[in-house]
């Protein structure tokens, strides 16, 4: 009984092997068979039945012969969506471009047109990495608004682009944060101008509020730090930057610690010119000791 166990698991081993076997070298005798109709049909099965690897193979396979022909359209628009689906975003791109320079006037190039747009979109990487196809995407995106604005797809393509921009906002918005973190005078005013950027870029911001109040602190941290003959004028700029805070933010959650920097800016500012003032004086007395006796009081000149 033990070796009728072994002969029957054994036996469905090689019927498993033989099955599979029978599979592939069905695909690839299809794959290599000279009968493009044929193939083009099974082609078509795969795609159908989502198979898109296999489907893929034989459309690229077909592409070159039916080169010119009718069939190539259909050949172009299913290569491009298999590639979708496997979500091999760069070839898809590629194929929908393709079928919309080849094809401009089809009833599928409007979607083709979308598809390599939102392909572009699916390729745009997270915030804390570099950009590059979020702008190609928004770029994508736009042209299809503008070529076709009365398209039901406009309007989730504007979606889309709103979507990305929020990303690049977000990547701004950290990286202007990243300066005032990184803690060295220069820095700090880096960090003043790079928030100063991105509610230039983003007027419309959800972080404008924040931006503006860190830009206080970036200001006054970069006063603070600086030689004395420049100390005033930049605390002086810490009050501005909190008076127009305060103009567009009256009621905000940030509102205490600006009115603390603020206070702080105005006591810096009245030191500042108290040290430069005792500053002044003492190089006054130092010139004057050091000057002849002859000279100590000189004539005053009537020439121009």
């Amino acid at each position: 009984m033990f070796i009728n166990r072994r002969v029957v698991t054994w036996a469905v081993a090689m019927l498993l092997i033989v099955m599979i076997s029978g599979c592939k070298s069905r695909f690839e005798k299809l794959r290599a068979s000279n009968n493009i109709a044929q193939k083009y049909q099974e082609a078509i099965k795969y795609y159908n039945n989502k198979r898109y690897s296999k489907a893929q193979i034989l459309f690229e396979d077909l592409m070159q012969r039916y080169r010119g022909q009718a069939e190539a359209e259909d050949l172009y628009y299913y290569m491009a969506y298999a590639n979708y689906y496997l979500r091999d975003y760069t070839a898809a791109r590629y194929h929908f471009k393709q079928f919309t320079d080849t094809y401009p006037n089809s009833a599928r190039t409007e979607e083709c047109r979308y598809m390599g747009a939102y392909c572009y979109y699916l390729e745009s990487p997270k915030a804390t990495l570099d950009q590059e196809y979020t702008y190609r995407a928004i770029e994508a995106l736009q042209l299809f608004i503008n070529l076709y604005p009365s398209s039901e797809r406009a309007k989730e393509a504007g979606a889309l682009i709103q979507d990305l921009r929020d990303k690049l906002e977000a990547k701004a918005f950290t990286n202007a944060k990243l300066y005032l973190d990184m803690g060295l005078q220069d820095d700090y005013r880096a960090a003043v101008i790079a928030f100063d950027n991105v509610l230039r870029d983003f007027p419309d911001t959800k972080y404008a509020e924040e931006m503006e109040f860190l830009s206080i602190k970036a200001q006054s941290l970069y006063a603070g730090q600086s030689s004395l003959r420049r100390r005033e004028e930049r605390f002086e700029e810490v009050i501005e930057l909190y008076s127009k805070f305060v103009a567009s933010y009256p009621e905000s959650r940030f509102r205490k610690d600006a009115d603390k920097y603020k206070a702080d800016a105005e006591q810096r500012i009245a030191e500042a010119k108290k040290l430069m003032a005792e500053f002044s004086a003492a190089q006054r007395r130092q010139e004057t000791a050091q000057l002849p006796a002859e000279t100590a009081a000189p004539e005053v000149s009537t020439s121009n």
